[in-house]
């Protein structure tokens, strides 16, 4: 097992430490720093992005060949509040004070924040590949922000925030959240450049961030998982749900869903409208309408072509149900497209 013991006296320090323990190269553009690892420790990346008031990205995206520990102390200029959530496997964490791990599993959340001079250990486990998202605030900058509103938050996490002096351990484990994995997905798959890459990963942080603080509050309330499905059939769903994402176009039906799942059609209803607000047939309408307004909005396909191409068989229909969603008929919407385009052009 390797310990790597962290001094973070500036938030980017923390992958240069990382990197000296385990090797790799680091490359940095736009504010975004990528650590690359492919040794005897392991495989993959970790990325670093500093954002203003005192809000940071760090992503793992390793196949580590070697047990790890991260061993971070919190010290009086730098300890953050860290929203934690591993898409893809797990890991444990503990604070300094005891030996009590407690494990953070796939789609699980973990908000923690230690007191000065407390350390914090992250345990990643051999021959395990993780998708770890983690989001740092350090509170006395993002207190300062005009926007930042912390006396919204319920009675803990506003304790919490404002502990600037960092008084106080707090560690709160979140129970199953699989939207924040649609998330996490979408922060993977921004390819802009420069500022408008930077602006957008951005705006899937505060996404991701706003999502934590909604579970906490509904962990609070006593809101729980629907009764109707166990863990593993709500993962079941969300790869439906993944499955009709990426080709909306086909011929879904609850009847043939079920089959293919082996989950009842309630079920299937339950964790619907659990993880996406919406029946199976909402979700699928949904999808095929976000669909259509991105390639009305990128692709020189007329209407007709794109009601089509998205799993639709009437274009009257399809024009009613887009002017009840987005308050715009297609061709409206068509049109407001290419005169900005026009005027882009000038």
């Amino acid at each position: 097992m390797i310990t790597i013991e962290i001094f973070p006296d500036s938030p980017k320090n923390l992958i240069e430490q990382i990197k000296d323990a385990i090797g790799g190269t680091i490359t940095s553009r736009w504010n975004e720093s990528i650590l690359s690892i492919d040794n005897e420790n392991g495989e993959g990346n970790l990325r670093f992005i500093q954002f203003d008031w005192g809000v940071h990205l760090l992503d793992f995206n390793l196949t580590l060949r070697k047990e790890f520990v991260i061993k971070i102390k919190s010290i009086p200029e730098f300890s953050p509040i860290r929203f934690l959530y591993p898409a893809q496997g797990y890991l444990t964490h503990r604070f300094g004070i005891n030996n009590d791990e407690r494990k953070i599993d796939q789609f699980q959340s973990l908000i923690f924040t230690n007191k000065t001079g407390g350390y914090d250990y992250l345990h990643f486990p051999k021959n395990e590949t993780v998708c770890i998202n983690m989001i740092e605030i350090v509170r006395k900058h993002f207190l300062q922000k005009r926007t930042t509103n912390v006396s919204s938050l319920n009675k803990k996490l506003y304790e919490v925030f404002v502990d600037t002096d960092h008084e106080n351990r707090f560690a709160n484990f979140g129970t199953l959240n699989l939207k924040m994995a649609d998330l996490v997905e979408k922060l993977a798959k921004v390819k802009n450049k420069g500022m408008l890459r930077i602006l957008k990963i951005e705006a899937i942080v505060y996404e991701i961030l706003s999502m934590h603080i909604q579970q906490h509050n509904r962990l609070l309330a006593g809101v729980p998982l629907p009764t109707s499905l166990a863990k593993t059939e709500l993962k079941l769903v969300r790869k439906i749900g993944t499955k009709i994402l990426k080709n909306p176009a086909k011929d879904y039906s609850l009847d043939q869903l079920s089959m293919d799942t082996g989950l009842t059609q309630a079920k299937l209803q339950d964790g619907f409208k659990f993880l996406y607000n919406r029946t199976v047939t909402e979700y699928i309408r949904h999808v095929r309408l976000e669909s259509a307004r991105e390639m009305l909005n990128t692709s020189d396909l007329n209407i007709s072509q794109i009601v089509y191409s998205i799993g639709f068989s009437s274009r009257s229909y399809f024009s009613k149900i887009f002017r009840e969603k987005y308050g715009i008929s297609p061709n409206e919407f068509k049109k407001k497209i290419l005169v900005v385009t026009d005027d882009n052009a000038r």
